[in-house]
């Protein structure tokens, strides 16, 4: 049920015609309270879509009654006309449903540079539709509709005591942080208030979609939102709201990683004793970044070597020549020289574990990419064809 597994909420997937693959393509999300409360982080690529423009403002006061999503098109780069399109999006949605438009997020997504009368139609028409079939069921529905070249949907569900999370997500390429990762709707019935709920989800976003890291592309139209809907009536204590909430966000992120366009491993890099948690990020991104290291692993060859030459491009502390390195739990690197043989690393199976140890502090962070591919190359060369 994803988005409407928590009580308050009702959504819709409906199929209009902007995706020539077929299938749903706009889905709507409304909040039916008691609490009409949201937060949202925002991609921080300077080029952002007509949408992200448009909810960076309705996000401001606190207050989200519904969000509006479109695949089979960005609306980014569309002029006036693509912003004109995005307020009237909200407009429609908010004379059927009997709100304020400043109250209506809206979400695109697909191929940059496209919008004309017919997409604007389209959307207007698949906001109609998917208000009018609105339901406590069409969470399902509307977790279709927000797919790109994803090859399944993405839903995750957290039940504690008497309330709840649900969400949904969409992204198979162009995941690389910028305080979130593509287009993720999250739901919930706790009693919460809205600055409670902004703090929570860039804490749970800081350590989750922000560290999925498949290709190092950022989307100009990357949103996460979380919608409060108070609906259980009970109010959890922050931590153990924080806690699910994150739970939340990296079983979405991995399901992310995991559909990540042509991969062949879904590859985890984890880094340890480091002196602080932003080092520890940074040496992880520069390996989760490094095309050599992920071309090697395409071809299940264990070449620990570029991870050295990755992480020595970093300014972070540690000493490049009192490294460990450990590749699906075989060390193959101790203190930067050769340790177990290559032959002992099974890199076969999809999921690959990288470790690294820096060897000078206490601080560890994680990282989640995927190998680079024929396949990545292959559907990302013909995308917009």
């Amino acid at each position: 049920m994803s988005v409407t597994a928590p009580e308050g909420f009702e959504a819709a997937g409906v199929a209009v015609g902007l995706k020539s693959s077929g299938g749903p393509d706009v889905a709507v999300v409304v909040n039916r309270g008691p609490l009409k409360l949201g937060a949202a982080v925002f991609t921080s690529n300077r080029a952002k879509a007509n949408p992200i423009i448009w909810s960076q403002q309705v996000i401001q006061d606190g207050v989200v009654e519904a969000i509006v999503l479109n695949s089979g098109g960005a609306n980014c780069f569309t002029g006036s006309f693509g912003f004109q399109t995005t307020h009237q999006t909200a407009e429609k949605a908010a004379e059927l449903l009997g709100i304020s438009a400043g109250d209506v997020l809206i979400c695109s997504t697909g191929l940059i540079g496209t919008g004309d009368e017919v997409f604007r139609a389209k959307v207007l028409d698949g906001t109609e539709q998917g208000i009018a079939q609105l339901s406590a069921d069409g969470g399902e529905a509307a977790s279709l509709a927000i797919m790109t070249t994803d090859s399944k949907p993405k839903r995750s569900v957290v039940a504690r005591e008497g309330w709840s999370i649900g969400g949904m997500a969409k992204g198979a390429g162009m995941l690389a942080p910028g305080l979130a990762t593509m287009l993720v709707v999250i739901t919930t019935d706790a009693v919460l208030e809205a600055a409670e709920a902004d703090s929570a989800l860039r804490r749970a976003t800081g350590i989750t979609f922000d560290r999925l890291d498949s290709d190092g592309c950022m989307s100009t139209n990357d949103q996460v939102t979380l919608l409060v809907s108070g609906a259980s009536g009970i109010r959890p204590e922050p931590a153990d709201f924080a806690a699910a909430l994150t739970e939340v966000c990296l079983d979405l992120a991995q399901q992310l990683q995991g559909d990540a366009e042509g991969a062949s491993h879904d590859i985890t890099i984890r880094v340890v004793h480091a002196a602080s948690e932003s080092d520890a990020v940074e040496v992880g991104r520069s390996v989760a970044r490094n095309n050599l290291f992920k071309a090697a692993i395409f071809g299940n060859d264990p070449n620990w070597g570029r991870v050295l030459a990755a992480i020595g491009t970093t300014a972070a502390e540690f000493d490049p020549y009192d490294v460990d390195v450990w590749m699906n739990g075989v060390r193959v690197c101790s203190q930067g020289a050769p340790d177990a043989s290559r032959e002992e690393v099974d890199l076969t199976p999809r999921a690959t574990d990288l470790l690294i140890d820096l060897r000078v502090g206490e601080a560890t962070a994680t990282i989640l990419t995927n190998d680079l591919t024929h396949d990545y190359v292959h559907e990302n060369s013909a995308y917009a064809t």
